[in-house]
């Protein structure tokens, strides 16, 4: 309400105020008239009404989807693993020439002589050669070849044979653990790795238990009382490690040096 003074007589004049925020009014573009809201058309003259653009709706983007790109590229070093592990596999168990060659390049399958020397068993008696199984060694085996025959210029010094009498050239050999020599050295029958049995030459060819251990390669003429054997010998130990022999040899002279 506000207050006018005239002529000394105060006068009043309202002024409506029914709403504090504007009202927008349309009207016919053609004939001005007054038009509800949402009309779509002039109640007075029928012309169509142009309402004004109402905000559009934003509607958000999809999230991106994943590149298919990266999880192919997964797939692929998967697969390339796997024939990796499956080549390593067959080099290292495979008994194709192929892969025995590429296990001798990485110094991973090893022959280590135990004996290649002639020499002589003197009758009733017999010679061995103890080995050792390298730490961390695996599909250990023993390969060789070996030929006998009677020692006749033995024979001729001590007259032991006589007219008639037929040539002994027979040998037995035998591969046998620790704990089986010992049994066998004192005239017991023992487990065997390998026996050859009375023979004038023979292969030796027998499979080790994996893992450190001492054995024996014996030529026994025990069975022979007068002949004495020259014996021809080539005898390998076969193994498989990966441990190298220079790391094997440094560890042993380290445990030496310490005296463990």
């Amino acid at each position: 309400m506000v207050r006018l003074f005239e002529g000394g007589e105060p006068a009043s004049m309202s002024i409506d105020a029914t709403s504090s925020s504007a009202r927008v009014i349309l009207g016919c573009s053609k004939c001005g008239a007054a038009l509800p809201d949402e009309a779509q058309f002039c109640l007075k003259c029928g012309k169509p009404v142009s309402l004004p653009p109402k905000d559009p709706i934003v509607k958000k983007a999809p999230p991106p989807q994943p590149v298919q790109a990266k999880s192919k590229r997964h797939i692929v070093r998967w697969v390339l693993l796997g024939l990796v592990l499956i080549a390593i596999t067959w080099a290292a168990t495979s008994d194709d020439p192929f892969a025995q060659g590429i296990q001798e390049l990485v110094g991973w399958k090893h022959d280590q002589a135990i004996l290649d020397t002639p020499f002589t068993v003197s009758a009733h008696n017999f010679r061995y050669y103890k080995f050792a199984l390298p730490e961390g060694s695996m599909n250990v085996s023993i390969v060789g070849d070996f030929s006998a025959a009677a020692d006749k210029s033995a024979d001729k010094k001590s007259g032991a044979k006589a007219k008639g009498d037929v040539d002994d050239n027979d040998i037995e050999v035998f591969v046998l653990s620790e704990s089986s020599f010992a049994v066998w050295q004192n005239g017991y029958a023992a487990s065997s790795v390998y026996e050859s049995g009375k023979t004038t030459q023979g292969k030796v060819e027998a499979e080790l238990p994996a893992g450190a251990g001492i054995y024996y390669l014996i030529f026994s003429n025990k069975s022979s009382p007068k002949t004495a054997k020259n014996v021809q010998a080539s005898v390998l130990l076969r193994y498989k490690s990966w441990l190298p022999d220079w790391f094997r040899r440094m560890k042993g002279r380290l445990w030496n040096w310490l005296g463990l």
